[in-house]
């Protein structure tokens, strides 16, 4: 499998010269397998210039769940209405309405003129945690933490696993982080993982003020990946409000004290190898 970043951004995009560098797109990435499948992790406003050629005229699209910042580059991403592609929306289950009917709250007037049912070539698919297959992929979803209903994602192709949880709070309602692996959340769509692309929205302050939100801060992630074994983790769901420069400054911090964890800074445009 490869990987591309190409929204990074968490909670609203903030696109200006002081986000260049990270990127101020909200959460998608790309990714392809060996035989040329595309999935794409969510569909925040990174998804528009996603180039879908060399798909082979399927798009799987795995939202991780239907926060605004997660969905709003569906309707302006060209495949969903185009015909020459079979696109199809993942996203987690509810008790009360369908993937379907959720969306059509969003993509209807008048929050937006082009409805759900106008797209001929989309289908939706309300995923129960568990293991599924799409097509060389096997996929294991399962909730994680953050407020709604939100789903993390493991992806295996021939023994090569990338994981993602884009907005998730591990730490929340533990007296002392990291607590026993079992009441841990995320910890098996984690556990041992060559890639894991996880929440670092905040430093330790601001995570302080802001416990039960849904997200982690870097210290935490550094963390979560060495408890999890993983490899290789990226930081991503970058804060709106921190600046390119700041954020050098809380990845530098983190390499010199993240205890052995690898983490990468999760900027727009990096492509990596699972």
């Amino acid at each position: 499998m490869k990987a591309r970043l190409w929204g990074t951004r968490g909670s609203i995009a903030s696109a200006g010269p002081d986000t260049i560098r990270y990127g101020g797109d909200t959460s998608a990435v790309e990714v392809r397998t060996s035989n040329g499948q595309v999935l794409i992790l969510d569909a925040g406003s990174g998804l528009r210039p996603i180039d879908a050629t060399g798909s082979a005229g399927r798009i799987d699209i795995l939202l991780s769940h239907l926060h605004m910042d997660h969905v709003q580059g569906l309707p302006f991403f060209a495949p969903m209405l185009d015909p020459d592609f079979e696109v199809h929306v993942w996203g987690p289950i509810s008790t009360t309405r369908t993937l379907r009917d959720r969306l059509s709250r969003y993509m209807s007037p008048p929050l937006f003129p082009v409805r759900v049912r106008d797209l001929k070539n989309v289908t939706f698919h309300d995923v129960v945690p568990g293991r599924f297959e799409i097509g060389a992929v096997e996929v294991c979803a399962d909730l994680i933490c953050h407020p709604g209903s939100t789903l993390g994602y493991r992806l295996t192709e021939d023994d090569r696993v990338l994981a993602y949880l884009p907005d998730h709070e591990p730490a929340f309602g533990s007296r002392e982080f990291p607590g026993p692996p079992e009441w841990t959340s995320g910890f098996d769509i984690a556990s041992g993982a060559h890639v894991l692309i996880h929440d670092a929205q905040y430093d330790d302050s601001e995570y302080q003020t802001r416990v039960g939100w849904g997200h982690s801060s870097m210290s935490q992630l550094a963390t979560f990946a060495k408890i999890t074994g993983v490899e290789t983790a990226v930081t991503f769901h970058h804060d709106p409000a921190h600046t390119d420069d700041f954020l050098d400054e809380l990845h530098d911090d983190l390499e010199e004290n993240s205890d052995g964890a690898v983490v990468v800074r999760g900027k727009a445009g990096l492509s990596f190898e699972v």
